[in-house]
């Protein structure tokens, strides 16, 4: 809202330094700044309040050390990240852009179910919260609205890098690029050629088979916003890994859509040129300064958890982020945090049930799963394992940032 304010002092009254709301990286500075100031100074009240409305998490005895003494803490802190961050976006971002508008989309949307979920766990005293096939099916849909966007929204596109560069001889001026067109390519890191069209699995159905595209991208997207999603849910199972993994991540997230947003930038990294999505840096720096302001009172001891209200709602939007910036297939490593918390549970799950069916006693990969527990099992203080998986999270996002130049 402020930047259309400005937008309109300044192109009325040519008002003295309105124009600065033109730049993103302004607006990305005061969307964080803002942010970390709601999160951290509006945070507490919104604690003092939950503790008023005895919202409390119920914990299961594991025999985790330190987990009995949680109980009673605050739940449903997810609800400062989402309003961290949205005010913010709604004052520095342009509303009718069409990626702005699918992140407030996630957002709520996933809050939503989230919200339901922790609702269901401390008012009903049901420790099973929502049941998983409504939380899929949410997913699911969120999935699908997502991906009918990205496909079928006209503003939704990208250019391609022309092989030799055209002077306009009116203006003088180099075009690097194309015309812009929708498309459903993604880029594939480590490879020198590394663009990859989802469209062309299609080729066999003939000259018009990239109308059918929809069909093999939507369901991609569905199923990445359904993985991460419930891998950012089980990661946040000790104080401040969720929020602080996540912040990490979301950090080189910003790092690819300025750049993809900025056909300089775009062209001096030969990498793709996606027009409009430098806007999403606003948000992520939003949502930067919302979890940064989380973790002022979530880490150890927490004094407030996120609860599925958070983490579902932060796996979404880091879904979300990748796939519209077309990074998705560098999730396993931006995101490896995540990524191995969900397959350390499937390896548990799947070698428990392949041992009680062959042996008639489950046996176990790890003391628990996820694997963050086993390390607490393996008497760590969860202090020390946040801190180590923290280093392993910055480790994977310089390497992913280094694949802009790295194949």
């Amino acid at each position: 809202m402020l930047y259309y304010l400005f937008n309109y002092l300044d192109s009325h009254y040519n008002l003295s330094g309105a124009g600065v709301f033109q730049y993103i990286t302004f607006r990305s500075a005061m969307a964080f700044v803002i942010s970390l100031l709601i999160s951290t100074i509006y945070g507490r009240r919104v604690i003092d309040y939950l503790q008023r409305m005895q919202v409390g998490e119920s914990v299961r005895d594991l025999g985790l050390k330190g987990q009995v003494e949680k109980a009673g803490t605050p739940t449903m802190g997810g609800l400062i990240i989402i309003f961290s961050t949205l005010i913010p976006v709604f004052l520095f971002a342009k509303l009718e852009n069409i990626y702005i508008i699918m992140l407030i989309i996630t957002t709520l949307w996933m809050g939503l179910i989230g919200f339901i979920d922790d609702y269901i766990k401390v008012f009903k005293k049901d420790k099973d919260g929502l049941k998983g096939r409504f939380k899929i099916l949410g997913q699911v849909g969120l999935g699908l609205i997502v991906g009918s966007m990205l496909f079928f929204h006209p503003d939704v596109t990208m250019k391609d890098k022309l092989e030799t560069p055209v002077v306009n001889v009116e203006t003088g001026r180099t075009a690097f690029y194309g015309e812009a067109h929708m498309s459903t390519k993604t880029t594939i890191p480590f490879i020198k050629n590394n663009e990859f069209d989802y469209a062309e699995v299609l080729s066999f159905l003939g000259d018009n088979y990239k109308s059918y595209a929809w069909i093999i991208f939507i369901p991609i997207v569905i199923f990445i916003i359904t993985a991460v999603s419930n891998g950012a849910n089980l990661t946040d199972g000790i104080d401040g890994l969720a929020a602080g993994s996540s912040a990490i991540i979301v950090l080189a997230l910003g790092v690819f859509t300025f750049v993809s947003g900025n056909i300089l930038l775009a062209n001096y990294l030969d990498v793709m040129y996606i027009p409009n999505s430098g806007e999403m840096t606003i948000f992520i720096a939003a949502f930067m300064g919302a979890l940064i302001g989380f973790l002022w009172y979530n880490t150890f001891p927490a004094q407030v958890f996120m609860g599925d209200t958070g983490s579902l709602t932060i796996g979404g939007i880091i879904a979300v982020l990748a796939i519209a910036v077309r990074k998705e297939m560098l999730i396993p490593l931006l995101a490896g945090i995540f990524f191995v918390e969900v397959v350390s549970v499937m390896m548990q799950v799947s070698y428990f049930k392949y041992t009680k069916k062959k042996y008639g006693t489950g046996k176990r990969i790890f003391k628990m799963a996820p694997i963050h527990h086993h390390f607490q099992k393996s008497g760590y203080h969860e202090s020390k394992i946040v801190t180590r998986f923290w280093i392993i999270g910055i480790m994977l996002a310089v390497l992913s940032i280094v694949t802009l130049k790295l194949r």
